[in-house]
């Protein structure tokens, strides 16, 4: 700053701007930016002002202001109030900003008069006043806001001439409504009393569940309470298993005793990341006979050490944002259960890791029989490993559950659900026809 003092207003504010003003390229018609916070938080008053002059600097009819608020509902009656959202627009005003929308979140639909008693007195289009009521599925609440009017005020607003079709929406939300076919799928977690922590894997179900008309079931295990002799009362009821990332040696035994499990008893099972490694140890003690195999992250003195870090990683004494990090080509092997999976011979997958599989046990480990079915192109790291004999025992060092998307399933999870549902069809009938055959020897 050349010898300036370093102010809030104009330094920090011009920095906010510049960082809209990055990513408005010439190939984006409209910047979505979105400030958290309430209004009247000194924490959020850096970035009102940068909005603020934004606008002014845009000019009208570039900006539209679009401000959340809350419609409670208080008392026994559950009356709805409107004080919470005039004093928010009111502090929001004070600092220079006029909303042009103004979106009501609240539990029940809001009465017509209310709204127009909001547009009253906050000085906004009755059209403009938007209700989120509660919605029956997150992905219904595109289609609430559509049929409250809130894209065609948008478009008014920013002067877009813009016809919006939701019908390929509509048929997604009613795919989502009529998956119904019951598939339960243990998640063996170190942090699921945080289920927040696994958010991504979890809509990654959901999505494939969605692509088969089921609606999955998550069974959130404690990866603890798998080791030793529980595995079978905690596994033994699922459709299918995922072995989701993490870091450390807590919950990691029972994360291997869950990949075993599956493998023993045909369970589909889908490990990412730090379940690779879970599943590659499993197979290198129970399958190969190496006792004390392990990864040296969890057992440096580990004898069989099948997994490594990485051969770049052992200098790095930096741990902040070192490492592998980011998007990563893959080669698939033909024939393979993940190349059958993705339908193409390269993909692109994020990672974050630094543990791998050890190459050097790499040869050993395929003459035992666990296939590795994607290498990276230099063929140096093992990004898939699966099982032949096995109908879904499969996993990626990547984490493929970024990638996936409500109408788009990641094949990962796609083909793990579909497996997942095949085996409880499976179960069900077995059940179905040993009921019949006792009734009948009853009978008899």
């Amino acid at each position: 700053y050349l010898g300036k003092t370093v102010q809030v207003i104009p330094h920090i504010t011009d920095e906010i701007k510049k960082r809209i003003h990055r990513v408005a390229t010439d190939d984006v018609d409209v910047v979505i930016t979105e400030v958290g916070g309430t209004v009247g938080d000194i924490e959020i008053l850096p970035f009102l002002e940068a909005i603020r002059q934004y606008g002014r600097e845009a000019g009208r009819g570039n900006v539209c202001y679009i401000h959340v608020t809350l419609v409670p509902s208080i008392g026994p009656m559950a009356e709805p109030k409107t004080k919470p959202t005039q004093h928010s627009v009111a502090e929001l005003t004070s600092r220079g900003i006029q909303p042009d929308i103004i979106v009501c979140r609240s539990k029940e639909p809001v009465p017509e008069a209310l709204k127009r008693k909001i547009s009253n007195m906050c000085n906004v289009e009755d059209r403009a006043v938007i209700n989120a009521a509660d919605a029956r599925n997150i992905y219904a609440l595109p289609l609430i806001l559509h049929g409250e009017g809130l894209d065609t005020v948008v478009c008014d607003t920013l002067r877009l001439d813009n016809p919006i079709d939701l019908s390929p929406w509509q048929e997604f939300v009613d795919k989502v409504d009529a998956a119904t076919k019951p598939v339960k799928i243990g998640l063996i977690g170190k942090y699921v009393d945080y289920q927040d922590a696994y958010l991504s894997v979890v809509e990654s179900l959901k999505h494939a569940g969605f692509a088969h008309g089921a609606a999955v079931e998550i069974d959130w295990i404690q990866a603890e309470d798998v080791e030793g002799l529980l595995a079978t009362a905690r596994l033994a009821d699922l459709d299918g298993i995922v072995i989701p990332g993490g870091f450390g040696d807590r919950g990691f035994e029972g994360k291997i005793a869950a990949a075993g499990y599956a493998r023993e008893h045909d369970i589909p099972c889908l490990g990412l990341c730090l379940g690779l490694q879970a599943m590659t140890i499993d197979f290198a003690r129970n399958v190969m006979g190496l006792s004390g195999a392990n990864s040296t992250e969890m057992d440096p003195s580990t004898p069989h050490a099948v997994i490594d870090l990485m051969h770049d990683q052992r200098d790095v004494s930096d741990k902040g944002g070192t490492q592998r990090l980011g998007a990563y080509y893959a080669i698939l092997d033909p024939g393979t259960r993940v190349h059958q999976a993705y339908g193409e011979p390269v993909v692109s997958e994020r990672h974050r890791h630094r543990w791998e599989l050890n190459a050097q046990w790499k040869p050993r480990l395929e003459a035992a029989g666990l296939r590795c079915s994607g290498l990276s192109p230099d063929r140096r790291l093992v990004e898939f490993i699966e099982l032949d004999d096995h109908p879904f025992w499969v996993a990626t060092q990547a984490h493929p559950e970024f990638k996936s998307r409500p109408d788009r399933p990641h094949p990962l999870f796609d083909s793990l659900v579909a497996h997942a549902l095949a085996r409880h069809a499976s179960r069900t009938t077995t059940v179905e026809l040993r009921v019949v055959d006792d009734a009948s020897s009853s009978v008899a």
